[in-house]
């Protein structure tokens, strides 16, 4: 090793040797020696990771393009043409109409008004009561289930949710047979009873029964402000009428075949509550309800608003359970917005009409979306003004 330095040095006219502490500068003396200033640190490789993650990702984004995006595109440009299917759309041989399909379904009076609000009408019942209770029924099959003390959960579960995974036509197809006039449900009915229904081939409306029932209104013939008054082709009395009794086998049905599911999403989201949150409120005294409003509602507000999301969706997009019942009948009073732009499309080879309907429920599910993500939001309290 080398011999350490101990020679004295000279700096600012003073006398230091390497060994002593850092003395005060003299006065007139050029001062320590500032730090050199080091700029931010370069930011290493993030254009590769960008083009790396744009690499992994192409399958997939090239997928969607193909078949979800240009698609949808295609039918944005069917629907503002007279095309019957029998020609390229694309190479000008279709007749453009603009926005002819959309203005003989909301403003022009006719037929095709009359059939669109008809559907909006079935399926806003159909939506008003499917969605609230399969997530009622949902919620509380879970909470059943996730008791812990309660025994056979495991095949509790699987029979709940067995429905969820039979298939709709098959489903459908049983549905029919019990629904039928002479079918296990009536036989039900009669034993207390009851005379049932002709399920599938009633078309009246279960709040004008009950208001004919109650004498407020004449059902067969209507009267005053609710026949004199319409909208979209119909009168306010068929819009107010409710659903029809056929209408409500396939709401049963629909309530039956999807709180399976969505009783597994809750219950996932209740066994990730921390149970040191229920045991805080059993020690504060809570009883059952009171847990229930004030520590598992908050705490399932995002589940509960993916359900309801999938809910709507799901709803206002039927089209299987219509198809095999009832396809519209009896008298349109089951017909959705789904079935018509099916049936028009390729009962009636009016294709850019058909694809009219589709983009107008598009825009309504959107909006229907958007209005319960804005209800169920999180509201946070407005600070104090300051004094």
């Amino acid at each position: 090793m080398f011999p350490r330095d101990t020679s004295p040095t000279v700096t600012g006219g003073s006398f230091r040797t390497a060994d002593s502490p850092g003395a005060p500068d003299a006065p007139g003396g050029p001062g320590p020696a500032a730090a050199p200033r080091t700029g931010p640190a370069p930011r290493v490789g993030r254009r590769t990771e960008g083009a790396w993650g744009w690499l992994f990702v192409s399958p997939m984004v090239i997928v969607l393009g193909l078949f979800l995006v240009l698609p949808t595109l295609m039918a944005l440009w069917v629907s503002l043409l007279h095309w019957d299917g029998q020609s390229n759309p694309f190479s000008g041989q279709a007749e453009f109409v603009g926005l002819d399909n959309y203005q003989a379904l909301l403003t022009r009076d006719g037929l095709d008004r009359t059939l669109f609000a008809t559907s909006l009408r079935n399926n806003f019942y159909y939506v008003l009561l499917t969605v609230p209770l399969q997530t009622v029924l949902a919620l509380a099959l879970a909470l059943i289930v996730n008791q812990r003390m309660l025994r056979g959960r495991g095949a509790l579960r699987t029979t709940f949710f067995f429905p969820s995974v039979t298939s709709s036509i098959a489903v459908s197809t049983i549905f029919l047979f019990l629904f039928q006039g002479s079918g296990a449900v009536n036989s039900l009915l009669s034993w207390i009873g009851v005379k049932g229904p002709n399920w599938f081939t009633d078309p009246r409306g279960i709040l004008s029964l009950l208001l004919g029932g109650l004498g407020v209104v004449d059902p067969d013939r209507p009267s005053g402000i609710l026949a004199g008054h319409s909208f979209m082709g119909l009168s306010w009395f068929e819009w107010l009428s409710g659903p029809s009794v056929a209408m409500c086998t396939i709401i049963v049905l629909s309530v039956w075949t999807t709180s399976g599911t969505f009783m597994l999403i809750f219950l996932a989201a209740l066994q990730g509550i921390p149970r040191e949150l229920e045991e805080s409120a059993a020690i504060e005294g809570a009883n059952r309800s009171q847990m229930l409003r004030h520590v598992t509602l908050p705490a399932l507000r995002p589940v509960l608003f993916l359900v309801l999301t999938l809910g709507l969706i799901g709803t206002w997009q039927v089209f299987d359970q219509v198809y095999v019942m009832s396809q519209g009948a009896p008298g349109n009073t089951t017909l959705t917005p789904a079935f018509l732009s099916y049936s028009t499309a390729f009962g009636d080879a009016d294709f850019g009409q058909g694809a009219a309907i589709a983009f107008l429920l598009l825009a309504l599910i959107l909006t229907m979306t958007g209005l319960q993500r804005y209800a169920l939001r999180e509201r946070t309290a407005r600070p104090g003004r300051k004094q």
